[in-house]
């Protein structure tokens, strides 16, 4: 016995030198094979002039569902804000670097739609002189925020991945999600959010964050950067230096975050640290002033000691650095639209996302080298990231897409089924009285559902009422629905009231819940008429503190199809809840007192 186990250590320990051994020539011919890609890339770089330069730093917006023959209002759109007809025009005249894709410029009507659209982009790109792929992009986070809906397969938010906690799951949405996008040509995704949610108030992140304890979070990025980068596709943290600790919006003002340098490693930095460490291919900056790490009073975008100080020496990151859109009030308080992306370049971004006004950002760059304030040295830098992220995501090599492509991946049944079983593991059930939950069809078979009915977030079908009532039909209960708005009037709420007598239970998804909410005095009058009442935070699960009475209270993070089918069925006790409170829960009237702590979660 002792002499096999010394053999098997003495071949372990053989093995492990021959491993050893092996590391430092395959870091070597690693090195060599990034040192000749750079020469190939460097070379691509030397051919440009100053104006094809300019343009590769510039990811843009434009209007239309073709690159070549959008609808009239698309090009009558584009005129007015670009100067130009369609993305192949924009793409002449400008020789932008990338193009980003949103709902509201028509660009994401339909899989097959996008993919042409994409390779309507790319082959006017090619077409140039020197023509070079295009780096597309979008904001597809899931959960409140997609730019591409059904029949794309659509996975829970990232808090509600929180509320699951599992790094397998969040990994699948990454994985899955990213190989959707990649097959219609979308080969950047401004995914994952890394920022912290510390802050109840946060009107802009919320539920975009995974949670309040920066552990967890770091966690769960890193998992959906595995999997949207195994995928193919790069992923983008965001926002970076960390946006969870606001109460103002950087869409419509420019936040301060008072976390002292101490606070901001511990609580800001885990998430990007594990992001970077998980080899993360772009992050986004926030337009945000945090004066402990910047006394300048600049937005984190403009900063150099937060770009480069931080991110790149301290932080050791050499990917591509994209800002947060320049068009967001936040970044546009301080300066001038002519000076914003040339400070950002000083700071040290290597994308400039979708100015307000191309024409002034992109010639207010260029006069900036030729005035000596920018180096072409230090464009070329950045250029040089963004085709190492081209060359890394096989643009430079093919970057078309197929229908066939898209056929075989986008919203198949196997993507939609993972879907639903991980949204069945984000749902969480927060009171429930007298075990009202999981309800009976054969003693509450028919159900009054009211409630707020927000604009779908992504695409989905909504509104969330009938979406919520469709899932119980499924199930065998008789629901009638009476869709009473995020502010019901008091005809309203007696409409309820009235309809509520002949139901044997009442299901109320709440929407972002206040003090003053006319939500509240639904929710109060429908108790009193004595049917049970069960109530469904459909964002933020902040709204129990403000209807302390309800008997059953389950948050399902967002109102997509695909949360709320799987919320009915852990209503219906289809299957048990399993998900837990990734933020804390604070008494509305004093927030010194959680109510319900970080992993608060019951069971059936």
């Amino acid at each position: 016995m002792h002499t096999s186990r010394r053999t098997l250590l003495a071949a372990t320990a053989g093995a492990a030198a021959a491993v050893a051994g092996a590391t430092p020539a395959l870091a070597a011919a690693k090195h060599e094979d990034k040192k000749h890609e750079d020469k190939r890339l460097r070379a691509l770089i030397s051919r440009m002039s100053l104006e094809e330069k300019v343009g590769q730093l510039f990811v843009m917006r434009v209007y239309g569902h073709s690159a070549t023959a959008p609808d009239q209002a698309d090009i009558d759109a584009n005129l007015a804000e670009i100067g130009v007809r369609t993305a192949a025009d924009l793409i002449a005249k400008y020789r932008v670097g990338g193009i980003i894709y949103f709902g509201w410029a028509h660009n994401t009507r339909e899989p097959h739609q996008i993919a042409d659209l994409s390779n309507g982009i790319q082959k006017a790109s090619l077409a140039q002189p020197r023509g070079l792929p295009v780096l597309i992009s979008t904001d597809q986070e899931h959960g409140i925020v997609a730019r591409v809906g059904t029949p794309a397969t659509l996975f829970p938010g990232a808090m509600a991945l929180g509320a699951g906690g599992s790094r397998t799951d969040a990994r699948t949405a990454g994985r899955i999600g990213g190989a959707e996008l990649r097959a219609m040509g979308i080969l950047q995704d401004y995914a994952p959010v890394a920022d912290v949610n510390v802050n109840p108030a946060n009107p802009v992140i919320g539920v975009r964050s995974f949670g309040s304890d920066p552990q967890a979070v770091a966690g769960l990025v890193a998992a959906q950067v595995k999997g949207y980068q195994g995928a193919g596709v790069a992923a983008t943290s965001k926002h970076f230096p960390g946006h969870g600790d606001t109460e103002t919006d950087s869409h419509y003002g420019f936040p301060v975050i008072a976390h002292t340098e101490a606070q901001w490693a511990e609580l800001d930095a885990p998430p990007f640290k594990a992001a970077i460490a998980a080899g993360i291919d772009s992050i986004m900056t926030a337009h945000i002033m945090v004066p402990a790490l910047d006394p300048a009073g600049d937005p984190a975008t403009l900063s150099r000691p937060i770009l480069t100080g931080i991110l790149r020496e301290k932080l050791g990151y050499d990917g591509v650095v994209v800002t947060d859109s320049l068009g967001m009030e936040g970044v546009r308080t301080k300066y001038g639209d002519d000076r914003v992306p040339v400070l950002a370049l000083k700071a040290g971004v290597d994308q400039l996302l979708n100015p307000p006004k191309l024409d002034i950002a992109w010639n207010a760059v260029l006069a900036a080298v030729r005035g000596g304030e920018l180096t072409e040295a230090r464009l070329d830098e950045s250029i040089l990231r963004v085709l190492r992220l081209k060359a890394r995501l096989g643009l430079l090599k093919d970057p078309y897409v197929t229908g066939r492509g898209v056929d075989r991946t986008v919203g198949i049944p196997s993507h939609l089924k993972a879907a639903d079983r991980v949204a069945e593991r984000t749902t969480t059930l927060l009171v429930n009285s007298g075990g009202l939950l999981p309800l009976s069809r054969r003693t509450h078979r028919k159900v009054l559902v009211v409630g707020a009915d927000p604009a779908s977030p992504s695409g989905t079908t909504g509104p969330p009422t009938t979406v919520l009532a469709n899932a119980l039909t499924e199930l065998g209960f008789t629901p009638t629905v009476l869709s009473t708005g995020t502010a019901p009037s008091a005809a309203t709420v007696a409409k309820a009231v009235a309809a509520a007598q002949d139901a044997d239970a009442v299901l109320v998804g709440t929407y972002n819940v206040t003090a003053a909410s006319g939500q509240r005095t639904l929710v109060n009058q429908l108790l009193a008429t004595g049917r049970p009442v069960v109530a469904l935070a459909i964002r933020n699960p902040y709204d129990v503190a403000q209807l302390p009475d309800v008997g059953a209270y389950l948050a399902s993070y967002s109102w997509t199809d695909v949360e709320l089918r799987a919320a009915v069925r852990v209503l219906a006790g289809r299957v048990g809840p399993r998900g837990r409170l990734p933020v804390p829960v604070q008494r509305a009237d004093d927030p010194a007192v959680v109510l319900y702590p970080v992993g608060h979660g019951l069971t059936y």
